[in-house]
């Protein structure tokens, strides 16, 4: 049986592990398009959107702060909505276009927790652990929890596009190491993506934990997994 010991710190993925869009982004951008005059299929959307979304560079950028950091993610993100509709709206179009989803996924509307998320993080956070997020995301996630109740249970939250490195990249999770004032050894990691949560952060010293609700890598050697928050909780020794 899974059991964890002698951790300090537990760091968190965001999206697909604490919280999850509400619904999908192809649905979110098809309902948009509507009211630009475009029809799309949302099951094309959202495959145009991974398409689009692998294509990109990590979303980190050195050197970068203030509103030149905040216009870097504006771009990433408009870069991608152009691989979705391109060709599918005019180019003034798609720039009001993209500013309206931009904006839709700031709040609650287009996200909402996974099960067990609160409960989890307040049973972790009783219990005496330091948690954080570390997060391939750009500032627009500060709000994102704050608005979903669980910033306050962070003791850091640690975004890509300040830090000047992504996932699975060693320097993000050093950073979140040094924040919290840890070492690899007492800091343990938990997220959906194997390479970037679980490789990444073994590579950089941490213990991991895949979240895994489906099964999808029940026969990967090696591999710690959960389900859920609820069960994340059981495998602490306290």
């Amino acid at each position: 049986m899974l059991r964890i010991e002698g951790k300090r710190a537990i760091f968190f993925d965001a999206t697909d592990t604490l919280f999850h869009v509400r619904g999908s982004v192809g649905e979110i951008y098809s309902r948009i398009a509507l009211r630009y005059g475009v029809r799309a299929e949302p099951k094309e959307v959202q495959k145009s959107f991974e398409q689009a979304f692998r294509r990109m560079p990590p979303m980190a950028f050195p050197g970068l702060s203030g509103a030149d950091l905040l216009d870097a993610e504006k771009k990433w993100w408009e870069e991608v909505v152009r691989g979705v509709f391109a060709g599918r709206m005019p180019g003034s179009t798609l720039e009001a276009y993209f500013s309206e989803v931009f904006e839709a996924f700031r709040g609650p509307d287009s996200w909402e927790l996974l099960p067990h998320s609160r409960s989890g993080l307040e049973q972790l956070k009783a219990r005496g652990y330091l948690l954080g997020v570390i997060s391939n995301f750009d500032s627009r996630l500060l709000g994102v929890l704050e608005s979903l109740g669980i910033r306050a249970l962070m003791e850091c939250v640690i975004i890509s596009s300040r830090a000047g490195a992504a996932k699975p990249d060693a320097k993000i999770f050093h950073q979140a190491l040094a924040a919290v004032r840890v070492g690899a050894s007492e800091a343990l990691h938990v997220g959906d993506s194997l390479e970037e949560d679980v490789y990444g952060a073994q590579r950089a010293g941490l213990q991991a934990i895949l979240l895994d609700p489906p099964g999808r890598y029940c026969d990967r050697y090696g591999v710690a997994r959960v389900r859920d928050l609820s069960e994340l909780c059981s495998v602490f020794d306290v």
